[in-house]
């Protein structure tokens, strides 16, 4: 089944917003999308203006800046989502314009039309536009205006549980609650059954109030085992939308994204024509002025619906870039300078693939903290890596855990593969774990690598991940009581793991590599499954909520507590059957790795 547009609204544009040109530009965020903005500066001789945090304040994005400035205080709300810090900041560093980046306040209408209030250019779509389309409910009456296909749902943001409850009755489970505010996967849960319905509902809203500050959900539909195609657009303030390429993002955990690749793969003209023509038609009845990202849902069956626009750009901006030669970053400044858009970019040519270097545990997707120690980057053919670390980077819970973004480019989808498994075996990272074994063993995946016959929660549901045996795994990762040493046997160099208490008796203990899982402990999900005592702290974060209370009985499975870090909520769960003795946290602590947090009766 391919869907096919109506034919389109014809209500009136927006208006844009008046350019200026840009000389000296602040970038209102962190890491690699700071550094990649700094980069994209300096090419149009523009200046690049950093804030940073006392943790970041040896990065390479503030090193290479032209001008730093500290954001004195600590966590995402005292820093990077301080508007009035950042625009004074923005005054005393002599900026001009700012960008947002992704993330924080890149989709923040107040933060837009302050910045424009104090006579800044502002970097990203106009404020109306951003209202309309920065959340989803917004965005789907765009969409229903100019006719593009959207799932059955509630018209807007839900009042409560129990109106959720109507709406997934009407339209029939499964469905998905959804923040209307914000993206990147928070504040998103399924619930196939009317029974999950007021857990899913109630960790939708307290994960979108933590993360965006406002908890608001819709109820929609859902799609089972859809691939998440998109679109990359760009729109000049002189009306003109183009659509640079479409992107598969199908492969995700948590609801985010950890694969990308643009074109997407396996797609009819036919459905690929539904999917521009729509992103052309929403931005449009916007008015909207620079990068932009359209999300649709393609089902099995062919169906597609649209789910969202990100008004900013995306991390995996990167592999539309590589296909089209398009600086897209630079257009961003360009488009804000008052530049028009070509009449055509260049034809898509090649494939590539880009590869999300998160710190997380490659089995759970739990967050993980370190710093990072032996670091070597891959290079090569087709190769490009944005990242924010190097040697010496300390890895927090503060923020987003994306380290870095591999993205490897060939003449075709099979070429990009190949070179990937090669820049995959080259990268290395120690101090902190990272999802660089898991991308190893994707690359070779039939599944993925050969009849793509994936979908956005496969990894959860479908996937048998051979690094969760104790037995098998990453070649280049050890025991966490052992180390790699290099040594030569009849003149042939080899890598052995040696027992960390050998190394010790003979006085000299070299850097660990990653440590690999210890035998006897598994995990699946959040589920810790061993056998002990007590449920420990998987990582360093906050308790959001506790669940159970000394004497009741639990089951395994059951859900004891849920944990926050880097901005994601992990449910905790029993291992096995028991009766909880001792609740040792309360809700709103403070955590670190191991620690104890609930003690069941022997």
């Amino acid at each position: 089944m391919t869907t096919v547009l109506p034919e389109p609204s014809t209500a009136p544009l927006h208006t844009t917003v008046p350019t200026a040109a840009v000389h000296r530009v602040l970038i209102a965020n962190r890491g690699e999308i700071a550094l990649r903005i700094i980069r994209a500066a300096h090419d149009l001789d523009m200046k690049a203006v950093a804030v940073y945090t006392r943790a970041d304040s040896d990065a390479e994005f503030v090193t290479l800046a032209d001008d730093a400035w500290l954001l004195d205080g600590t966590g995402p709300g005292e820093t990077y989502l301080d508007i009035e810090k950042i625009l004074a900041l923005a005054k005393r560093s002599g900026a001009d314009a700012i960008h947002p980046g992704y993330g924080y306040l890149a989709e923040n209408a107040l933060f837009a039309q302050s910045v424009i209030d104090a006579g800044l250019t502002w970097i990203g779509p106009p404020p109306s536009a951003i209202e309309l389309l920065g959340d989803k409910s917004g965005a789907r009456e765009v969409a229903e205006a100019v006719s593009a296909p959207v799932a059955p749902g509630s018209d807007g943001a839900v009042a409560d549980l129990s109106e959720a409850a109507e709406v997934a009755k009407r339209i029939g489970y499964p469905v998905v609650i959804k923040a209307v505010h914000g993206g990147g996967g928070r504040g998103f849960r399924a619930c196939p059954q009317e029974s999950d319905l007021e857990a899913a509902f109630t960790a939708a809203t307290r994960e979108a109030q933590s993360a965006f500050g406002r908890g608001e959900c819709l109820v929609e539909k859902q799609i089972v085992r859809p691939r998440h195609i998109e679109t990359q657009c760009l729109a000049d303030a002189h009306g003109s939308v183009r659509v640079l390429s479409t992107r598969d993002c199908t492969l995700q955990r948590r609801n985010q994204k950890i694969v990308e690749e643009a074109p997407a793969p396996f797609l009819s003209p036919e459905q690929e024509a539904v999917v521009t023509e729509a992103s052309v038609r929403i931005l449009a009845h916007v008015g909207y002025v620079g990068a932009a990202t359209c999300e649709f849902l393609l089902g099995a069956d062919g169906t597609i619906i649209f789910m969202e626009a990100n008004a900013r750009i995306q991390v995996e901006h990167t592999v539309t870039e590589e296909v089209t030669g398009v600086d897209l970053v630079g257009w961003q400044l360009r488009i804000a300078s008052g530049e028009h858009l070509p009449e055509a970019f260049p034809a898509v040519r090649g494939h590539s693939i880009q590869y999300r270097i998160n710190a997380e545990d490659p089995t759970t997707y739990f967050p993980a903290t370190g710093t990072v120690k032996n670091y070597r980057a891959p290079a090569g053919p087709g190769v490009r890596l944005d990242s924010g670390i190097t040697s010496g980077s300390v890895v927090g819970t503060d923020f987003d855990p994306m380290l870095a973004k591999l993205i490897i480019t060939g003449a075709d989808r099979n070429q990009a593969l190949a070179r990937a498994r090669r820049a995959l075996a080259e990268y290395r990272i120690e101090g902190v774990s990272t999802l660089l074994p898991l991308h190893r063993v994707l690359v070779s995946e039939p599944a993925f690598a050969q009849d793509f016959g994936v979908w956005t929660n496969w990894l959860e549901t479908a996937f048998a991940n051979p690094l969760a045996n104790p037995n098998t795994g990453d070649q280049m990762s050890t025991t966490a009581d052992s180390f790699s040493v290099v040594v030569e046997v009849d003149g042939r160099r080899m890598t052995v793991s040696v027992p960390k208490d050998v190394i010790s008796d003979l006085g000299h203990v070299p850097s660990p590599t990653v440590p690999r899982r210890k035998r006897g402990l598994s995990r699946k999900g959040a589920q810790l499954a061993d056998d002990s005592n007590a449920l420990n702290a998987p990582m360093q974060g906050t308790i959001v909520s506790v669940a159970v209370n000394a004497g009741d009985t639990v089951e395994a499975g059951d859900t004891l507590a849920v944990i926050e870090a880097m901005k994601m909520e992990q449910p905790l769960k029993a291992g096995h059957s028991g009766t909880v003795s001792e609740v040792l946290v309360d809700t709103g602590a403070s955590v670190k790795s191991g620690e104890p947090i609930i003690r069941f009766a022997a």
